[in-house]
Formats: structure tokens, C-alpha cells, sequence
């Protein structure tokens, strides 16, 4: 089939990592505009993704030197309540007379205040321990193996050969859905969609939104998210809409609203705790918020009009990740991820940047691996990406992405080790 064509002047590069030239991935064609190279998406057989369920091994912890130490989720998938609404609805307009800190990230302040006491500094970092269910004698030697195995993978710089094998892998996949014209200005970049086999249909006619499903399987665990572009405002209904048929309650934003002088995601949410976002079919509130150096929490109500039905909704924004590269402080976005499991009860859990891969499949990959090591489960770097990408083209942009979720990882399993 025909690369995707062009539907708005932006480029699909996430900022998320610094231009070089084994950035682009030729996973399934590469990128053409996250590449800056002029590649064509040709047309393959449709992916079917059928994860197969992995048997629970008996503690063995080391398959092989890609394959790591130590999967549970809490996620209940629930039953869709599916309802009817227009796939393109205009976004009611609203007053930012009366905007408050809970509106946009404003991250230059040095120590913006807590505004709502949700959760303390303290237990952040108590989140942050990663423990496995089993740590004893044996188990602790298992870990400092694995640790070992890491150390030394990243110094060797064979993260970068991983990730440039992994793009060599050819997982074939249709994006007709994302390419029909009247689908093509709900895209963010003209290059970032969806498969047909694994996008998120809305209501009962299966209207187009660029999300996909992610099903990632572990020693028999499955762990369900949503990865999608960061909204548009003329897409702002249809992911409110998404995000109440799957029943999600928490959502994972890793950007800011503009980075670098360039707009990466609208501000899709109500920006007073005192006057609602009005949509056509809901009304979304703010009841309270909390802002940290590095996140922001904000509790949304949402409120169906035809019914007054309200699902409670629980958004995390982490508004340290700069504007090129990956952050600085690990420890920051341990504490992010950490809390997000934490918060997550129902339906998948929604995660966004701006194009909805490279961050996204980030934040994906570590907090597979952080359940992994409380189950005392191994895990592999390499298969994880792999079964994203299988479910989602791209997923996990650049090599400095993916050495990122290897340094985290080892700073998990070192705190681990440091532990009396």
C-alpha cells in the first residue's frame, strides 16, 4: 500500500531522542518523516496478533544473557459500554479566565506548591522500592547476576545492537483505516497510525481514533494498555469518549503541551477546578490535583449527559522528559510509572505522548518489567518490544530510548540490592 500521505506540516518525530542514523526504524518500513528519509509503508498481508500465553516457569530466572531476572497486573478488563457519538465532534470552547495551575504544565517554577494532598513525596519513593515477592538467599543471587548481565550489556554498547536487530525484524501490518480520507486530519503526523488489526474502535459503528491496543504477555500475565497519539482538538472528543467505552481510569501523559517551541498535545482537559469541559455527549471535571516537580496528578469526573453517569478518572502527566534525549533522573520517572500501577483498578491504561510510540513504548516496557520483579519472574527487553511493536508500528523510537529502559532497570535492581 501507499505511504501514509501527508495531512497536516508536522513532522512524526516525537522529540524524543536526538537525530542520528540509526534512529529511524526500519522495523516496518521505517518512519518516513520521523527518519527525515523518503520511505514508502508498502502494502503486506494485515498482522494478526495472537500472543501466546507463556507458561509459568518454576524460578528460572536466566534464559539466556537477553533474558532477565524476575508479572501481574491488576487490570480487569471490563465490558465496553459502547454509545453512539459522531467520530469528528467539534470541541466546545471555555473560559481560561479563571485557569489555575492545574491547567497547563508550567514546569519552570522551581517548587510548585502541592495543591492537594493525593499522595506525599514519601510514599513516591516507597513506591519506587521494587521487591519481589521472593528474596531470599537464592533469589538475591539470581538478581546480582542478572545485574551483572545489564552492566555489563550497557557498557558494551549492545543496547544499540539489540535495537538496530530489532528493527530489522519485518512484522507486517494494514493502516487502511488511518488512511481514508475522511480519517487523515484525525491524525497527528501523517505517518504514525494505527493497524487495522490492533486500532481502538468507538461506539457502535467503529469510528477511527489513532490508538491501538497493547497487549503485552509475561509468564502467562497479561498486561492491557491503550497507546495513542496525543489528542487533537478536533479528536478531544472522541479520546474522552475512548477513554469512558474502556472503561479506563487512569491515564499516562508523557509530554508536555508545547516542548521546544512546538505544539505536541492540546490541553484536552478542564483547566479550573470551578467550570467543567463541556463536549457534546460529556462533561469532564476537575475535582482536585497535586503538583510535583516532575508530575502533575490531576482527578477528573467524567459525566455522561444523556444519563448523568459519572467514571472517575485519575491523570498523570510527567513533565520532566526535556526536549530532546531522555531524562535526566531516572528516579523521577520510577516514581511516575510506579505511581500509575499503583492508581490503575479498571480497563487498560491509557498512554500517550505526542506521537504515541516513542515515550509511550518507554513507559510500557519498564512497567512490565517493574511487575516482572515483584513476581520474581524473568523478563526480556527484546521480546517486550517486540510483541509492542507487533500491536503498534514504531513502538520505542530511537536507541537513547531504549538503553533508557535499561539504565532504569538497573537502578531498580541495584536499590534492590542495597536493601538489608
Amino acid at each position: 500500500m501507499s505511504s501514509p500521505r501527508e495531512v497536516k506540516g508536522e513532522s512524526g518525530k516525537d522529540n524524543e531522542g536526538k537525530e542520528s542514523d540509526s534512529e529511524h526504524l526500519n522495523f516496518r518500513k521505517s518512519l518516513p518523516s520521523s527518519s527525515k528519509k523518503k520511505t514508502t509503508i508498502s502494502k503486506v498481508l494485515q498482522n494478526k496478533v495472537n500472543l501466546e500465553k507463556v507458561k509459568l516457569s518454576s524460578q528460572k530466572f536466566l534464559h539466556s544473557a537477553n533474558e532477565y531476572l524476575f508479572q501481574k497486573p491488576s487490570e480487569s478488563e471490563s465490558d465496553h459500554n459502547v454509545w453512539n457519538a459522531s467520530a469528528a465532534l467539534k470541541r466546545d470552547s471555555w473560559n481560561s479566565d479563571d485557569e489555575e495551575s492545574a491547567g497547563t504544565s508550567k514546569t519552570d517554577s522551581p517548587e510548585p506548591p502541592d495543591t492537594q494532598d493525593i499522595v506525599s513525596e514519601g510514599e513516591l519513593t516507597e513506591l519506587a522500592q521494587i521487591r519481589p515477592l521472593i528474596f531470599n538467599f537464592n533469589e538475591r543471587s539470581a538478581i546480582e547476576t542478572c545485574l551483572k548481565v545489564l552492566e555489563k550489556k550497557v557498557a558494551e554498547n549492545g543496547t544499540t545492537q539489540e535495537f538496530m536487530d530489532l528493527e530489522l525484524k519485518n512484522l507486517p501490518g494494514e493502516f487502511n483505516s488511518g488512511n481514508e480520507p475522511l480519517n487523515r486530519e484525525k491524525n497527528r503526523y501523517r505517518d504514525i497510525l494505527p493497524y487495522d488489526s490492533t486500532r481502538v474502535p468507538l461506539g457502535e459503528s467503529m469510528d477511527y481514533i489513532n490508538a491501538s491496543y497493547i497487549r503485552i504477555v509475561n509468564h502467562g500475565e497479561e498486561y492491557f494498555y491503550i497507546a495513542t497519539q496525543g489528542p487533537l482538538p478536533n479528536t478531544t472528543d472522541d479520546f474522552w469518549q475512548m477513554v469512558l467505552e474502556n472503561n479506563s481510569d487512569v491515564i499516562a501523559m508523557i509530554t508536555r503541551e508545547m516542548e521546544d517551541g512546538v505544539i505536541k498535545c492540546c490541553n484536552y482537559w478542564p483547566i479550573s477546578l470551578k467550570k467543567p469541559l463541556e463536549l457534546k455527549h460529556l462533561r469532564i471535571f476537575l475535582e482536585k490535583y497535586q503538583i510535583f516537580k516532575y508530575f502533575i496528578i490531576r482527578v477528573f469526573q467524567i459525566v455522561k449527559k444523556s444519563t448523568g453517569t459519572s467514571h472517575s478518572v485519575k491523570h498523570l502527566q510527567f513533565t520532566k522528559w526535556p526536549d530532546h534525549g531522555t531524562p535526566a533522573s531516572a528516579d523521577y520517572f520510577i516514581k511516575f510509572v510506579r505511581y500509575v500501577r499503583k492508581s490503575h483498578r479498571t480497563g487498560p491504561i491509557v498512554v500517550h505522548c505526542s506521537a504515541g510510540v516513542g515515550r509511550t513504548g518507554v513507559f510500557i516496557c519498564v512497567d512490565v518489567v517493574f511487575c516482572a520483579i515483584e513476581k520474581n519472574f524473568s523478563f526480556s527487553f527484546e521480546n517486550i518490544v517486540t510483541q509492542m511493536r507487533e500491536q503498534r508500528h514504531g513502538m520505542i523510537q530511537t536507541k537513547e530510548q531504549y538503553q533508557f529502559c535499561h539504565v532504569i532497570v538497573l537502578e531498580v535492581l541495584q536499590k534492590l540490592l542495597s536493601l538489608n
